[in-house]
């Protein structure tokens, strides 16, 4: 089988023995003669699917006890809106750390539930640095300070030295989007109220996303909604309070397996550090033929963006890479130029080959 190396940033790359397993499985699931896709989700088949991945996940992220895993239909934007609604009182404050498009648009969704506001942001800057946590201006009221851990876009990440300056919210909890850089190095979920993502990165694929919850915010009101927005009593129904997105649910299940038979986040860790390093030292040993803009303490090492010298050269390198087997490089069209994602599933080998093109290229057209 031929396969190339996929730097999407999501759908993402999946690892190749989750998907085997996942086609070995389709028709026939542990000899049950029917598909997972095809049984009740409240069936015992589906019930044991579940049950394993949620201790998988909690085995993965070291995730305590008084922490509870709801598995959600949709991506992190639906549960940018539902958090508000959760854990928010009508017209409370809720605080935001601006760092890039996803924390843009996470603060979108809240408007019309609180009064939301922009603690800091590094918006002046063209989103390449994070803000000074002495700049930040915190409500002392807030329902919870939000931050997106890694922008996928603009390459801004929150690492623990990061994390650690936050310091003393006076008691207002810290909600993290971590889509796009959970399960890729080790966490202290409980520094966190609320830790969310889609999976569509690390954890599986498009169209199921994990929130990681401390179980006492539950006991907030919040505001009026739908049973249905109601993340009670998605708990109360061990998320399955309507019928979840199965397949999604399964294919994730597989794929925290596999990370864990790897090595887990701490082998992973070691993993992304070498990639990370390996594309940032070629862009930053070009001479300028590449070019990264963000500051180096804040790098991402799962989406690194980057820029050609010239931006006439663009198309012929996107052309010629995927020709090359290394396709998905196009950088979003909020930011332009070019963007390498190194999830937990893109092997090294995969950047060692993206770095061989990138100088060949700059021979060729240097």
């Amino acid at each position: 089988m031929s396969r190339v190396h996929n730097f999407s940033a999501g759908p993402a790359t999946l690892p190749l023995a989750v998907l085997e397993q996942a086609r070995d499985e389709m028709l026939d699931w542990r000899g049950v003669g029917a598909s997972i896709v095809e049984l009740s989700h409240r069936g015992p088949e589906f019930m044991q699917v579940a049950a394993q991945t949620e201790s998988d996940l909690r085995t993965l992220l070291s995730i305590p006890d008084d922490y509870a895993v709801l598995f959600l239909s949709g991506g992190a934007t639906t549960q940018q809106a539902l958090l508000a609604l959760n854990f928010a009182a009508p017209g409370q404050a809720a605080d935001y750390v601006i760092t890039g498009h996803w924390g843009k648009t996470a603060l979108k969704q809240v408007k019309p539930y609180v009064q939301a506001n922009v603690a800091a942001s590094s918006e002046a800057d063209g989103f390449r640095s994070i803000p000074p946590r002495p700049d930040w201006q915190l409500s002392p009221d807030a329902a919870y300070l939000h931050i997106t851990a890694n922008e996928t876009i603009h390459g801004v990440e929150f690492r623990d030295a990061h994390l650690d300056a936050i310091g003393d919210t006076g008691g207002v909890p810290l909600f993290a989007d971590f889509s796009s850089s959970i399960a890729s190095e080790p966490l202290d979920i409980a520094r966190f109220g609320m830790v969310y993502g889609g999976a569509q990165k690390n954890l599986g694929p498009v169209g199921i996303s994990v929130a990681i919850v401390r179980r006492d915010l539950f006991e907030r009101a919040g505001q009026p909604r739908a049973d249905i927005f109601d993340y009670r009593s998605h708990l109360a129904k061990e998320s399955m309070l309507n019928t979840p997105p199965s397949w999604n649910w399964y294919l994730l299940g597989l794929t925290v397996k596999w990370m864990l038979d790897e090595g887990g986040v701490e082998e992973f860790a070691r993993r992304n550090a070498r990639k990370a390093a390996l594309l940032y030292a070629a862009i930053d040993g070009s001479g300028g033929f590449y070019r990264n803009e963000v500051d180096a303490a804040v790098r991402s090492r799962m989406n690194v963006p980057f820029f050609l010298h010239d931006a006439t050269l663009d198309k012929g390198f996107l052309e010629q890479a995927k020709a090359a087997g290394l396709i998905s490089l196009k950088g979003h069209r909020a930011l332009g130029g070019m963007r390498a994602s190194l999830y937990n599933a893109m092997p090294e080998a995969g950047v060692v080959a993206l770095v061989a093109f990138m100088r060949d290229f700059q021979q060729r057209h240097g």
